[in-house]
């Protein structure tokens, strides 16, 4: 009755919740997305949307990769689940429409994810598509993390100033950063499959780009904590910054032993949490505050 009451009679913490386990829901399937190619089982279901031509669910034939491959494609299932109890508690708690839109968003995200995720598999893991993949589901972070914050009072009504613009340089060179690393990934060892092709780019070449693209984050990051400092988002800077930090050490380290599949998948979450974190700051630096009731207007003192 609990979780029920959370969706059909929502006041703002049980929503703040919802738009948590968006947030985590979203970031989990990520890392067992990337759990599947890393362990080479990203054929283990060979097509789409059955797990065989014959049946949904994979057979014993099909062996532990079949395993792991239907359980990334079942945790959509959850993640569906989490988006419309999402929409639904935000839908019935905010008489406001500024909510709403965004709320659909996310619920309309996972379906086309899916197909995104069938599309690789019937393009044989094809390493673009596969990127696509990935940063649609940083898409769906980034979307969860502005809804926890503006379901918490903060709005976005425009960039204010250079200390807005540069927030919101660093956010777009986070990006840059986050793309140049599925391109790695792309031309790199870790294929989903031992027969899915690679996109033919030098892997050393890129890893050395993306890593440049991680400098430049750092730097600007670090210039932005000194010009942020005295305003409400040193805090979200200065985390953010501790966050890139541990996220190119990991990058380091992987790429210094050959890419272990323990290592390679913490930096995959690493990236999701940089976006979350990422968006978080470009929410609290690079707009102005308004009233936390502003197009999310609760019906009643219960519901606050």
């Amino acid at each position: 009755m609990g979780v029920m009451a959370s969706v059909t009679a929502p006041s703002r913490r049980h929503v703040v919740a919802w738009a948590w386990a968006s947030v985590v829901a979203n970031t989990v399937i990520v890392l067992t997305g990337g759990m599947v190619r890393l362990t080479a089982s990203g054929l283990g279901c060979p097509t789409w949307p059955r797990c065989t031509d014959e049946s949904f669910v994979p057979h014993g034939e099909l062996g532990l990769h079949g395993v792991i491959e239907f359980g990334n494609r079942l945790l959509t299932y959850v993640l569906v689940a989490v988006a419309i109890a999402t929409l639904v508690a935000v839908w019935r708690w905010s008489e406001g429409r500024a909510l709403r839109p965004l709320a659909v968003l996310l619920a309309a995200g996972i379906p086309f994810q899916a197909v995104i995720g069938g599309v690789t598999v019937l393009t044989n893991l094809n390493p673009w598509i596969v990127s696509l993949h990935l940063i649609l589901s940083m898409g769906l972070i980034a979307g969860s993390t502005v809804l926890l914050l503006r379901v918490r009072g903060h709005e976005s009504v425009g960039p204010v100033g250079a200390r807005g613009a540069l927030v919101v340089a660093v956010y777009g060179l986070l990006w840059v950063a986050v793309y140049l690393g599925t391109v790695v990934t792309g031309s790199g060892p870790h294929a989903g499959d031992l027969g899915a092709p690679r996109n033919g780019l030098d892997p050393q070449t890129w890893s050395h780009v993306h890593a440049t693209s991680v400098y430049a984050l750092v730097a600007l990051t670090v210039v932005a904590c000194v010009l942020l400092r005295g305003t409400p988002a040193f805090g979200p800077v200065v985390v953010l910054l501790v966050a890139e930090l541990a996220q190119g050490l990991i990058g380091v380290v992987q790429y210094l032993t050959d890419l272990p599949i323990a290592l390679v998948a913490a930096h995959l979450v690493g990236a999701g949490v940089l976006v979350a974190l990422g968006t978080r700051l470009l929410l609290v630096a690079a707009t102005r505050p308004v009233p936390a009731d502003h197009g999310a207007r609760p019906r009643d003192d219960a519901r606050v």
